[in-house]
Order: structure tokens, then sequence, then C-alpha cells
């Protein structure tokens, strides 16, 4: 039987599409409202649902909204589809939100993103903001036939694995493993390090565990690497030099960038496969591989906010 997202059915985010232009190469619902996270939150049942929508043309796209959905655009609507285009890729991750948007009956929010800013984000890790999202359990609510966005969505998945696997131990159950992945785009967040938020992964993985099952349980039972005992819900994993250079070789552009400044001397200018030789000789490769996810998701945010700042001053 297939699994339920919290108190919702297709039929729910359907009707909520509906009220958008239908060219969408993907759209998905994600957050608390869709799937349940423990810890307190009173009335889950009514929560913000929130979506990204990926489309082909946002200028295209958003022009058609704009006639639909005038009211769902801050300020930013005067400036027309070219300046919230502009806006949406080349500031912040690639993505355009509009927000505390009541639609069908219920309170929404919706990002818009490119399908091919989406896609290199899935492939190279750029801003592991909406590859974030899809590593964790989301609602698909439409996805057109695009082989490459398709290829992308299940490398972005195994790219996630293989993180974790390097930072994991040989043997180690599924609920560390999840854990792991769900909190691969938190690395770095200074949030996640003190108050209520670190215990924020915990609570997406904990009360989702078969939907997280359901997500990656075939690319654990295909990889040659990883020996998969389900019913246990255990694994094991190959943790020679040997097998931890063919996972190095196969992460994410970005993170292999930060893994190479990370372990590459002054002046010594080595290209990144001689770098990931030696880590994955190091018996601290799990924590090299660590550090270089929090310098990557910190680089991110840094960027984020240096283009952000650069727009807001261009705007004064």
């Amino acid at each position: 039987m297939a699994l339920q997202a919290l108190q919702s059915s297709g039929v729910t985010f359907r009707r909520i599409l509906s009220h958008f232009p239908e060219e969408l190469s993907l759209a998905f619902a994600y957050g608390s409202g869709v799937y349940r996270q423990a810890g307190p939150n009173p009335d889950q049942k009514n929560a913000m649902l929130d979506f990204v929508f990926t489309v082909d043309d946002p200028f295209a796209w958003h022009s058609k909204n704009l006639k639909k959905n005038w009211n769902h655009y801050s300020f930013l609507k005067v400036l027309g589809p070219k300046m919230i285009t502009s806006i949406q890729n080349n500031y912040g991750a690639g993505v355009y939100y509009n927000s505390l948007i009541t639609c069908d009956g219920r309170l929404i929010k919706y990002g818009v993103i490119s399908t091919s800013i989406l896609i290199e984000d899935l492939l190279n890790w750029n801003h592991l903001y909406v590859a974030g999202r899809l590593q964790k359990p989301v609602k698909i609510v439409t996805m057109n036939e695009d082989i490459t966005l398709r290829s992308a969505l299940d490398r972005n998945l195994k790219s996630a694995v293989t993180t974790a696997f390097l930072m994991l131990p040989e043997s180690f159950s599924e609920e560390d493993l999840f854990i792991e992945i769900a909190g691969l785009s938190y690395s770095g967040d200074f949030r996640m390090l003190v108050g209520e938020d670190k215990t924020k992964v915990l609570n997406i993985v904990k009360p989702n565990i078969a939907h997280f099952r359901e997500l990656y349980g075939s690319i654990l039972q295909e990889n040659p690497q990883v020996v998969y005992k389900s019913q246990q819900g255990r694994l094991e994993i190959d943790k020679s030099p040997e097998g931890q250079f063919t996972q190095l070789m196969t992460l994410p552009k970005s993170l292999q960038q930060q893994i190479n400044h990370i372990m590459d001397p002054p002046g010594k200018n080595r290209d990144v496969e001689e770098t990931l030789f030696q880590v994955a000789h190091d018996p601290d490769c799990g924590d090299v591989v660590r550090l270089g996810m929090k310098k990557s998701v910190i680089y991110s945010s840094l960027k984020l906010h240096k283009m952000w700042t650069g727009w807001l001053r261009k705007t004064s």
C-alpha cells in the first residue's frame, strides 16, 4: 500500500495546482504540512503547505501567473515578469517565493525555480537548497517526462547516500543513515547547533523512517558497496581506501572542491583527484568530508547573502 502524506491526498494538491499556470516540469509539496514531524506543533492539520514549482521558462510562467494571481506577489509585481525572473535567477538560491497565500482554503507558500538551475543544483550542489529539500521525503504532485531532470533527481539521492556513507562507520542503522542524509543541507548552519533547532533533523526523521526507506530503498539495494539488511534495518559499507576513493570520486563537484581546498597546502595546487586519493587513505576521511560539507553550506550561504546585499544596494 502506498505511503500517505499527512492529512492529504493527491486531490488536495492537484486542486491547489489548478490555480496556477500549467507549464510545470516538476511540482512538489514538502515540510510539516505534508509529512508529520515530531516535536511541539499544535495544529499540523492546518499547517501552511509549502510548494516548489519548477518551470522551463520562468519569464513566460510569471507572465501568466501575474495575470492569474496578481495579488500573490509583493511590490515587485509592478516591475513586471522580466525583473521578477531576473531576481529569481540571479539572486538567492535561484528560487522566487510567494508566501502567506490563501489558496483553495489552505495557507500556502510557493517557490519558483527554473528547470536548468534546479538540475545544476541537483548535480553539483551549488546551493543545496532545493536539492536539499529533495533529499528528504516530499510529495511529488506532477512531473513531466524530462529525462535529464529525472536523472538529476536520482543523482542527487545517490550523492546524498554516498556523502553519508563517507561520514558513517563501517556498520550502522537505517536511522543513522537517514539522520545523516536529512542533516546534509543543514551542515554549517549555526542554528542547528543551539536551541530547539538542533533537534530539527531528528524530528524530521523519526516519524518518517518508512518514507525515507521508500525514497532510498532501491538505491541501497542496488549499491555494490553496501550490504543492506533491510529486515534488521542495518547496513555495512566498504571502508577500504579503494572503496572510499570510489565514493569520493562520485561526490558533487562543489563538495569535491571544498575538500580539495581543505587538504591542498598553499602553493601545492594539486588536482582534485590527487587530493581525494589522499583523503581516501586518511583515517579521518569521514571528518574531512563532514568539514567539507560544512564549508560548502557556509560558502553557499555567504554567497547568497552577498548577492542579496548587492541587489538591495542596487534598488535602494
